[in-house]
């Protein structure tokens, strides 16, 4: 016999007692100095991955809007690929960056996240091991949590470590390294030779995530550091995004020619999603050929990265590690991150403060992300207005306009 709908309803006390436990949890946050609230672009852009400044390119529209008027079909995408969504554009843009990753084959995907999480439960099963770095992106360790296989976490770029854990017995299932190439967080990079030599010497297939890298470094291509470490053939699969250097949105999986198949018959967050619109598809081959045409960008984020560094160590700062578009400053408690950060807002540079769970407890920070197009002249006064906040905000002294 079916229930009623009314014996299923939700009462109105039942929805009340529901939104004030929600309303005390967000409390609870917030007093932790941990709330988040939606905040519109304001100043001067140090917080997006527009590494190389080509979602400000003037010839971006122009081109656009011409590759779209010999369009052939509808700009959008109502349907999966493996319905009605599939197209030509699709194709001729995944054969085109397996070429430029250095792979047999792609496939596109709506965000990075869904890609990782389309690899990660697509390879992997209850029966496998995966090896872990502990830095490694949400998307990671979610995908890694929803495969049911065995994790086993090593401390960050720990490879010693990680060897320790490939040396133990894992009979009846599969082993996989999962990491990224460049961290989103700290800005430093794995040492991916030596993970493809470590995976293959304990027969494990290696995964990399290589967003953040991707259109930055490189030096033939600009493809990522798995090109830059040569070992676009040792890798079982590499993501790749379309939203950071690149300036747009989506991203890719490229590798073997059996994993992207393996994927299109096996992925649920390709099969039951909805394909990239070809206006998308269009806007990414545009920046493409942009990042190609000039990739001049390339070496002038990295020199504008090293300016910033050198500036903020020349001002009595700690200098922030690594050598990227990513440059850390590391403050530890949320209020300072928050104060900080509000102060140089106020002086007109878009920087926010990363706190956890993002980063571990303890490093809240700001993550400060240096574009090619930025100005020797913004570079050394944001390095200047920084070195002012950490001196008007010491550890433990926060002004309560502070913000998320």
């Amino acid at each position: 016999m079916r229930p009623s709908w009314k014996g299923w309803a939700c009462t109105p006390s039942t929805m009340k007692r529901f939104l004030d436990d929600l309303a005390g949890r967000l409390e609870a946050i917030r007093a932790g100095g941990l709330g988040r609230a939606l905040r519109d672009p304001e100043g001067i852009d140090f917080s997006s991955n527009d590494y190389l400044g080509l979602s400000r390119h003037p010839l971006l529209l122009g081109r656009l809007a011409e590759r779209l008027s010999r369009m052939e079909g509808p700009p959008g995408s109502p349907a999966s690929r493996l319905l009605r969504g599939n197209r030509p554009e699709h194709r001729a843009l995944e054969e085109r960056l397996a070429r430029w990753k250095g792979t047999e084959a792609a496939l596109l995907f709506p965000s990075g996240y869904q890609a990782n999480l389309a690899v990660l439960t697509a390879l992997l099963g209850p029966r496998d091991r995966a090896l872990s770095d502990s830095l490694n992106h949400a998307s990671l360790i979610d995908g890694l949590r929803l495969s049911g296989s065995r994790k086993a976490v090593f401390p960050h770029l720990d490879l010693d470590a990680a060897e320790e854990e490939l040396r133990r017995p894992h009979p009846g299932g599969r082993t996989f390294l999962v990491t990224e190439s460049l961290f989103s967080m700290d800005g430093d990079e794995a040492p991916l030779g030596r993970c493809a030599d470590l995976a293959e010497r304990w027969n494990a297939v290696l995964i990399v995530d290589d967003a953040h890298a991707t259109g930055v470094h490189g030096a033939e291509r600009g493809s990522g550091l798995v090109e830059e470490h040569g070992i676009e053939g040792r890798a079982g699969a590499i993501v790749s995004t379309f939203g950071k250097a690149l300036g747009m949105a989506g991203a890719f999986v490229a590798g073997p020619r059996i994993v992207i198949d393996w994927l299109v018959n096996r992925a649920r967050p390709f099969i039951f999603t909805t394909a990239p619109p070809p206006l998308l598809v269009a806007a990414i081959e545009v920046l493409l050929d942009l990042a190609a045409e000039e990739p001049e960008r390339r070496g002038a984020v990295l020199d504008r990265a090293a300016r910033l560094r050198a500036a903020l160590e020349a001002r009595g700062a700690r200098r922030p590690p690594g050598r990227g578009a990513i440059v850390p400053v590391i403050l530890g408690s949320n209020e300072r991150a928050l104060s900080v950060a509000a102060d140089l807002q106020a002086r007109g540079f878009d920087v926010r403060a990363i706190r956890p769970p993002s980063v571990p407890e303890g490093t809240a920070r700001l993550r400060i992300s240096v574009h090619a197009d930025h100005s020797e002249g913004e570079i050394d006064a944001l390095a200047e207005a920084l070195a002012g906040a950490l001196e008007r905000i010491p550890a433990g002294v926060f002004p309560q306009a502070a913000s998320p």
